[in-house]
């Protein structure tokens, strides 16, 4: 490994096959605090670039071998790990996120993801290997000999997240489970940490090297306009999309792919709600805990995270003002955080003002917001309003719930039933509660792509099992997820070998 953990100093440039590529025009990073670095600008040019040196570099790569990709991705999460000083200190400064969320969650998430992608394919069980032997001697009609197997599909783009400068971003899930699946990537950086996503890079780099990879399998093209995302998901030698990030420019992105001459998947997580339901047993027995665990998902990380629980369902009466007077104590004793950019500020605010504009929801509690900081809101409505009016199921990306009260049981089922597609639901019930959350498994299952008893949906859990992903607007692909070993196969798809000699199958298949 050449990594160490000295002081890290940007010098702002692509990494395209293998090579820093400077570019004409540059841009600064604007941190938290510490020290702004000057970058260099994408452009379409420099896309094109590094999408023919994935495609140059995708045959030679598809054929290496699994432990080969394997070692490759453990030598990554090895590189990472010998930066971990450097890239503590450059995360922190350009994102505002602590210490212990850089040092000691998204650094650790990000290089157990790849460990987990080296031993499932090494595993190879996601291969999916199919065999129907030939039958010639069958009447009326001989059956030939049929091998089946999943192949990578090609090149891969995938664009970094704001939130998650280490997890979903330049060596994150979509890039791990697209290298791991034999397919080269592009990356676009996000603006908001530049930094970062270079020393990263350079990680990335420091691997391709120690286990021979082609070079072209891994650009990383920093900043630029509209047109360079744009270019990226129009490219013909681009071949599916992985994205985190907002509804509106997800959205954006999946009408170009799908406008494209060749169609290709748009894999798009675009957040939600979260919604939770809280049952009446539970309620009684606990409410008040409840509420203080809710105000406690709530703020953390400033409510930066897609799986934020924004609303909480819960019955109209004493029993669930418990509920809500407790979150309104612990959110009223919460101090301000910084977020993660000025413009995810501004949203934050412009989200409050919008329930501020509305009649049928009374604040909780209410507090000012101003800069880069952001204070805790809590907000209350009725079922009746809420269904009435879908801006109040939008996403506001920060510390603010929202309180949806109802009548009972089936007004609760009747406001599940109106909600859009979401990456997470939860109910928290008691041993009383289960004939009720029994009625409302099978809608939330057509609801949700994880659901939750009696937790907090904050968090996503790096295994095999997880699901993060939902039906629109969760997500694009509701049959997708970015986190857990199942999000291999959105970069993979199935191809079929008929009498094919042993000589010229896929090594896998022999």
């Amino acid at each position: 490994m050449d990594g160490s953990n000295t002081q890290f100093t940007p010098h702002g440039r692509h990494l395209i096959a293998g090579e820093w590529v400077p570019g004409e025009a540059t841009f600064h990073s604007q941190p938290a605090h510490g020290t702004a670095h000057e970058y260099s600008v994408g452009t379409p040019a420099l896309v094109d670039r590094a999408c023919q040196s994935a495609e140059a570099a995708f045959e030679e790569y598809a054929s290496v071998s699994r432990e080969r990709r394997a070692q490759f991705l453990d030598a990554i999460a090895e590189e990472m790990e010998a930066r971990e000083d450097a890239i503590t200190e450059i995360a922190m400064s350009e994102t505002g996120l602590p210490e212990p969320r850089i040092r000691s969650v998204e650094l650790p998430r990000t290089a157990n993801q790849l460990r987990l992608f080296a031993r499932h394919i090494r595993e190879g069980a996601y291969l999916d290997r199919r065999h129907d032997a030939a039958m010639p001697d069958r009447q009326p009609l001989p059956r030939p000999d049929l091998k089946m197997v999943q192949r990578p599909i090609g090149p891969v783009a995938v664009f970094g997240a704001s939130n998650f400068p280490l997890a979903f971003s330049t060596a994150g899930g979509d890039t791990a489970s697209a290298l791991a699946a034999g397919c080269p990537v592009v990356v676009k950086g996000h603006g908001a940490h530049p930094g970062t996503s270079e020393i990263v890079a350079e990680a990335i780099k420091a691997a391709m090297e120690r286990c021979d990879i082609p070079p072209g399998v891994f650009s990383l093209v920093q900043g630029g306009d509209r047109d360079v995302g744009t270019s990226l998901v129009q490219h013909p030698l681009i071949k599916a999309v992985g994205f985190t990030g907002s509804l509106g420019g997800g959205r954006a992105l999946f009408d170009l792919c799908a406008r494209r001459p060749e169609p290709i998947p748009f894999y798009g997580e675009l957040g939600s709600v979260n919604p939770m339901f809280l049952l009446p047993e539970a309620v009684k027995a606990r409410g008040a805990e409840i509420g203080k665990g809710w105000a406690g998902s709530l703020v953390m990380g400033a409510g930066q995270f897609c799986t934020n629980p924004g609303i909480a369902v819960v019955a109209a009466g004493a029993e669930g003002d418990a509920v809500v007077d407790a979150a309104r104590e612990a959110l009223a004793s919460a101090a301000a955080q910084t977020m993660l950019t000025d413009g995810i500020a501004k949203a934050y605010r412009d989200g409050q003002a919008r329930f501020d504009d509305r009649n049928a929801v009374r604040p909780v509690l209410r507090t000012e917001s101003a800069g880069r900081e952001a204070m805790p809101n809590l907000y209350e409505t009725d079922a009746e309003a809420y269904l009435q009016d879908h801006a109040l199921g939008e996403e506001v990306f920060g510390p603010l719930g929202l309180v949806v009260r109802v009548s009972g049981y089936e007004e609760m089922e009747t406001l599940a039933r109106g909600f859009e597609g979401q990456l997470t639901a939860t109910l928290h019930m008691d041993a009383g509660d289960t004939d009720m959350a029994r009625r409302l498994m099978p809608v939330l299952e057509r609801k949700a792509g994880r659901i939750l008893v009696n937790g907090f949906p904050t968090g996503v859990e790096v295994a095999d099992a997880m699901v993060h992903g939902g039906p629109y607007p969760a997500s694009t692909n509701f049959g997708a997820t970015s986190v857990g070993t199942l999000a291999i196969r959105r970069f993979l798809r199935p191809v079929c070998y008929q009498n094919i000699p042993d000589d010229l199958l896929p090594a896998d298949l022999r």
